[in-house]
C-alpha cells in the first residue's frame, strides 16, 4: 500500500496541471492508501507556522461578521495535505526529481494547448475587426485551467524546476534537449500569458537567483539578454511588458491602486483579525477611499492583488506575518542547505535551488497577485515544498554519515 500511496501522490501532484478535481482524488486515495499502509505521516520541519495559520485563519472566522460566507476557506485547508503526503512518501531524490520532470512533460502539452487558444484569440479579434491586444488582454490563454493566471503560475513553476534542473542535475545532460524544449514551451506560453507579475517580475527574479548560484558571473549577462530579448520580442509582447510603466485602457494599473487602497482601510480599522475569510470581497465597497471616481476603473474587485495586503485585511496581520513566516522558513533552510553541498553537480542541488527559487517568485509575485488563493498554484507550490524538504533530510543525512565515517 505504501508503494500505491507514493504513486497516487505523484499522480495528484502532476493532475493539478490538468483538473483540480482530479488532483484532489488522487490526493484522497494517496491518503487512504499511506494511513491503511501503517506507515507514519510525517510533517515538514515548518508545521509550526502552518498550525499557527490555520489557528489565525480559525479565528478570524470566528469573529467574522458572517462566518458561513468563510468557509470555502476553510475546506480549500485540504489543499494542504498535499504536503505531508508527498513528504511522506518521497524519500529519495530519484522522486522528486520523477515528479518535477513529469510536470515539465504536462506543462509542456499544456503549452501547445494554450499556442493553439492563442491563435485562435487571433482570428477572434481579426474576425471582430478588433485590436489585437485591447482584446486578447481581457481573453488570455489558460492552458487546461480556468483562468490565465492559474495557468500562467503554473507555467512559472514549471520554467523555475526545468531551468534548475538544466543547471545543476548531472541527469540533464542525457537528453539535454527534450528538458530544453520543454522549457522553451513552458517559457513560450508564461510570456503568451501576458501576466506581468509572473513572466516579467516573479520569474525573471528567480532566473537571476538561479544563475547567481551557478555562475555568478554569468549575472552580468542577464541585463544585455533581457534588452536582446525585448527587441527580439512581437509588438504585443513589448505593449504589455511597458503596460507596466504606461498602461493603456486595457491595462490594470488603476484597480490595482484602488484595491491596494481600500486595501490599506481594511487594516487599519480591522489589524488583529481582518474581516474574516472571504468577506474582502463582500465588503470591498465599504472601504474604497472617498476620493476614488465612479464608476470604479474596470477590474476583479474580488481580492486586493497582493499576499501581503489580502491576508492582513482578510486574516489580520499576525496570521499574515505567520504566512511570511512560513515561506521565510522553507527559502531559508533550502537556501542554506543548498550552499552546505560540496561543488559540481547534484539532484540535491538542483532541487534545493528550484524551492528556494520557487519561493522567491512567489514573493516577488505576491506583491501584484494573490495566486496562492488558486488550489491549482497552491497544490504544486506546497508539493515543491515538500519535495524540497526531502532533500533537505537527505543531505542532512548525507552530512552526518560524512562525519561518522
Amino acid at each position: 500500500m505504501w508503494r500505491a500511496a507514493r504513486w497516487l501522490a505523484l499522480a495528484a501532484a502532476v493532475a493539478t496541471l490538468f483538473s483540480i478535481a482530479a488532483s484532489q482524488i488522487l490526493l484522497a486515495l494517496a491518503f487512504a492508501a499511506l494511513l491503511l499502509s501503517g506507515a507514519k505521516l510525517r510533517f515538514p520541519p515548518v508545521w509550526i507556522p502552518i498550525a499557527l495559520f490555520v489557528l489565525g485563519t480559525l479565528v478570524s472566522l470566528a469573529l467574522s461578521d458572517d462566518p458561513a460566507d468563510g468557509l470555502s476557506q476553510i475546506r480549500k485547508f485540504y489543499v494542504w495535505l498535499i504536503l505531508p503526503v508527498v513528504y511522506s512518501t518521497f524519500r529519495d531524490t530519484l522522486w522528486v526529481r520523477r515528479l518535477f520532470l513529469a510536470w515539465g512533460g504536462a506543462a509542456a502539452f499544456g503549452s501547445l494547448r494554450s499556442f493553439v487558444q492563442f491563435w485562435r484569440k487571433v482570428e477572434e479579434a481579426r474576425a471582430l475587426g478588433r485590436g489585437f491586444y485591447d482584446y486578447y488582454v481581457a481573453e488570455r490563454i489558460t492552458g487546461f485551467m480556468s483562468h490565465w493566471m492559474t495557468f500562467s503560475g503554473q507555467m512559472m513553476y514549471v520554467v523555475i524546476i526545468l531551468g534548475a534542473f538544466l543547471l545543476f542535475s548531472p541527469a540533464a545532460r542525457k537528453r539535454a534537449w527534450l528538458w530544453v524544449a520543454c522549457l522553451a514551451l513552458a517559457g513560450a506560453a508564461l510570456v503568451l500569458g501576458f501576466t506581468r507579475s509572473i513572466a516579467f517580475v516573479a520569474t525573471p527574479a528567480a532566473a537571476v537567483y538561479l544563475i547567481w548560484c551557478w555562475n555568478r558571473k554569468a549575472v552580468l549577462a542577464v541585463p544585455v539578454l533581457a534588452v536582446v530579448a525585448f527587441f527580439a520580442a512581437p509588438s504585443s509582447v513589448k505593449e504589455r511588458f511597458t503596460s507596466i510603466f504606461q498602461p493603456g485602457r486595457a491595462d490594470s494599473n488603476d484597480f490595482r491602486k484602488v484595491a491596494w487602497r481600500s486595501g490599506l482601510r481594511m487594516i487599519e480599522q480591522h489589524p488583529f483579525f481582518g474581516l474574516g475569510p472571504e468577506r474582502v470581497k463582500a465588503r470591498f465597497n465599504e472601504f474604497v477611499p472617498p476620493d476614488v471616481p465612479r464608476p470604479l476603473p474596470a477590474g476583479w474587485y474580488g481580492h486586493l492583488h497582493s499576499i501581503y495586503l489580502h491576508y492582513a485585511a482578510e486574516r489580520g496581520i499576525l496570521t499574515m506575518l505567520v504566512l511570511l513566516w512560513f515561506l521565510g522558513q522553507v527559502l531559508w533552510d533550502f537556501s542554506r542547505e543548498a550552499r552546505r553541498l560540496p561543488a559540481g553537480r547534484g539532484d540535491l542541488k538542483f532541487i534545493l535551488h528550484a524551492g528556494a527559487a520557487a519561493v522567491i517568485a512567489t514573493l516577488a509575485e505576491g506583491f501584484f497577485e494573490l495566486n496562492l488563493g488558486d488550489s491549482e498554484v497552491l497544490t504544486m507550490f506546497l508539493a515543491i515544498v515538500a519535495a524540497g524538504y526531502v532533500a533537505v533530510e537527505c543531505a542532512r543525512a548525507a552530512r552526518r554519515e560524512a562525519a561518522g565515517a
